[in-house]
C-alpha cells in the first residue's frame, strides 16, 4: 500500500513534478472561481435564493472575524473567506467516488499553513511597522525571544499536521471499510467524514484569524 506521505507525480512541467493533489487543486480553484463569477455577476437589491444564501455565509464569516479578531472584517475577509470556502470544498471531495481531497496530502496542507504564516507577518508588519512588530517577539521580556520565534514555526507546523491527520484518516478509514463491506455500509462513516471536513475547515480558518489577530494587536482601527 502506498504511504499517505508519498506524493507520486502525474507528469512534469519542466523540472517541476505535478501531483494529483496539485491537479485537483487547480480544478477546484477553477470551479470556485467560475462559481463565484456566476453567482456575483448579477447581484440585486432583492436577492434571490442563491444570493441570499451567499450573503448569509459572508455575514457569518464577517461576524466570526469581528468576534475573533476584534476588528472590522473588510480587510481580512478575502483571505479568510477564500481559505474557508476552499477548505470546505476540498475536504468534501472525498464524497465523490474516485476523487481524493487534496488536503489529504501533506504538501497541500503545508502550502496552506505557509499562506497563513506569511499573512500573519504581512499584516503584523503592515499594522505595527517592522520595528514595532519585531519588538513584540521580546514581550514580556527579551528572555522569551527564542521561545516566541520558535512558537511561530511550531504553530504553523501544528496547523499543517492537524489538518492533514484528520482529513487523511477519514479518507483512509472510509476507503478500508468500503473495500471490505461494500457500497452502502460506509454511508454513516461518510457522513461523519463530511462533518469532520467542515469542522476542520472551520478550525483552520479560526486559527488563521487568531494568529493574525494576535499579530496586529490593537493597531487596526479601521
Amino acid at each position: 500500500m502506498m504511504s499517505p506521505l508519498q506524493a507520486v507525480p502525474l507528469f512534469h512541467l519542466g523540472p517541476m513534478p505535478i501531483t494529483g493533489a496539485v491537479v485537483t487543486t487547480w480544478a477546484l480553484m477553477a470551479v470556485l472561481t467560475g462559481g463565484s463569477w456566476a453567482t456575483t455577476r448579477r447581484l440585486s437589491l432583492e436577492p434571490g435564493g442563491v444570493q441570499a444564501v451567499l450573503e448569509l455565509l459572508i455575514e457569518a464569516i464577517n461576524t466570526q472575524i469581528r468576534e475573533t479578531m476584534r476588528t472590522e472584517p473588510a480587510r481580512f475577509l478575502p483571505l479568510i473567506g477564500t481559505l474557508l470556502f476552499y477548505l470546505v470544498s476540498a475536504n468534501l471531495l472525498s464524497l465523490i467516488p474516485g476523487l481524493e481531497p487534496p488536503t489529504a496530502k501533506l504538501e497541500t496542507d503545508g502550502a496552506l499553513a505557509l499562506i497563513v504564516f506569511g499573512a500573519v507577518h504581512w499584516y503584523g508588519i503592515r499594522m505595527q511597522g517592522l520595528r514595532g512588530y519585531l519588538r513584540e517577539f521580546a514581550r514580556p521580556t527579551w528572555i522569551m525571544l527564542p521561545l516566541n520565534v520558535l512558537a511561530e514555526f511550531t504553530r504553523t507546523f501544528s496547523m499543517m499536521v492537524r489538518l492533514f491527520g484528520n482529513i487523511m484518516a477519514g479518507v483512509f478509514i472510509v476507503g478500508i471499510v468500503l473495500s471490505l463491506a461494500g457500497l452502502f455500509v460506509p454511508i454513516p462513516l461518510m457522513a461523519l467524514d463530511m462533518l469532520t471536513g467542515v469542522v476542520q475547515a472551520y478550525i483552520f480558518s479560526v486559527l488563521a484569524m487568531v494568529f493574525i489577530g494576535a499579530a496586529i494587536g490593537n493597531h487596526d482601527t479601521t
